[in-house]
């Protein structure tokens, strides 16, 4: 695991966090802006010392009462929201300067691996100025990688970059910790990021930690703010599992059901995140015949929240996927929804997250 606990006065801010995150996959801290998250990545990486903080992963304490490793000393990659390179050297040179001053011949190979993952080798000649914006935030990713960090801390890598450039990019990220086997922890203030890249989610309010845990469980559960308003969605894992050409539409299974959508261009067997809002969810008692909706799953209610005086937001669960619903209250009222109780949703849109 990796632990992270920070007690401090920021000015009149108070950051008060303890972290316990997975030592695989990607942990998004995820918040409003000025809730902390920059401030617990900096405290991290060590950037900023605060007395009486403890960080370790695995067995490595880089933080303990007056034990303080700084921060040129921990095996970490930090890419920050600005690519940050310097503007006089070329992409080649940009990259080597962060190997020389951190030493080490095996940086080397950590280099050339970090290039080829993020499919940079015809940049290597270029200066940033002739760089796209997508383009110079994967040499800053590769840059970060070439230092063979345990540990890759990324503060809203994506917002200084375009919505088409961040399609460019999301990709690469998402290969990390598959292809390099280690952990990352990501900042955004953007559930749409959130929840194409996120596997754990801390959410932060105030400095201090509201919810912690799987990315599916938080955005499903009533008492938090993800599940709430014209946004609130569910996420779901699904594979490919056929197509059906005469209609262009691909079939995707997931736990006790199997969805229909357009536009899935991926073989079989891919495994994809999908993205169900619960304002194109709908429910009835009997399973409906005659219909335009296609996707139309058994499910039991789980919980019944209100969201203001016209509308409830309703908790299902099909097999061990959870869904979320937006219906009126006089809706819920007169289907007599409680907790237990089955029906059928009809899912009228799916997003495939890109």
């Amino acid at each position: 695991m990796i632990h992270a606990r920070f007690n401090a006065h920021l000015g009149s801010f108070f950051l008060d966090v303890d972290l316990q995150c997975p030592s695989s996959g990607i942990t998004s801290l995820f918040g409003p802006s000025g809730c902390g998250k920059t401030s617990v990545l900096r405290a991290i990486a060590g950037l900023d010392r605060h007395e009486g903080a403890y960080v370790s992963i695995g067995d490595s304490v880089w933080q303990d009462g007056p034990l303080f490793t700084p921060t040129h000393r921990r095996p970490l990659g930090y890419v920050f929201q600005e690519s940050s390179l310097f503007d006089h050297l070329d992409v080649r040179r940009n990259l080597e300067y962060g190997i020389k001053r951190a030493g080490g011949n095996h940086r080397r190979t950590a280099l050339d691996n970090a290039v080829e993952l993020l499919e940079i080798g015809s940049l290597l000649e270029r200066k940033p100025e002739k760089l796209s914006g997508g383009e110079r935030q994967r040499v800053a990713i590769a840059r970060a990688l070439a230092l063979s960090p345990k540990l890759l801390l990324m503060d809203e890598p994506l917002a200084a970059v375009d919505v088409e450039r961040k399609q460019e990019i999301i990709p690469y990220i998402e290969s990390l910790h598959r292809e390099l086997q280690i952990p990352v922890i990501h900042v955004s203030h953007l559930p749409g990021e959130v929840a194409r890249l996120a596997d754990h989610l801390v959410l932060l309010d105030s400095g201090r930690v509201k919810a912690a845990g799987d990315v599916h469980e938080l955005f499903t559960r009533l008492d938090l703010p993800l599940a709430r308003g014209a946004e609130a969605s569910a996420i779901i894992e699904a594979v490919v599992a056929a197509h059906d050409r005469d209609y262009g539409l691909s079939l995707l299974d997931f736990g006790v059901g199997r969805i229909a959508m357009a536009g899935v261009d991926l073989p079989t067997g891919t495994t994809v995140r999908l993205r169900l809002a619960a304002r194109d969810v709908s429910l009835t008692l009997e399973r409906q015949s005659g219909t335009s909706i296609l996707n139309i799953f058994p499910a039991v209610v789980d919980d019944i929240s209100p969201d203001n005086e016209a509308q409830v937001t309703v908790r299902l669960n099909s097999g061990k996927v959870s869904i979320l619903a937006s219906i009126t209250r006089k809706s819920a009222d007169e289907l007599d929804l409680q907790p237990g109780k089955p029906v059928y949703a009809q899912v009228k849109s799916v997003a495939l997250l890109p």
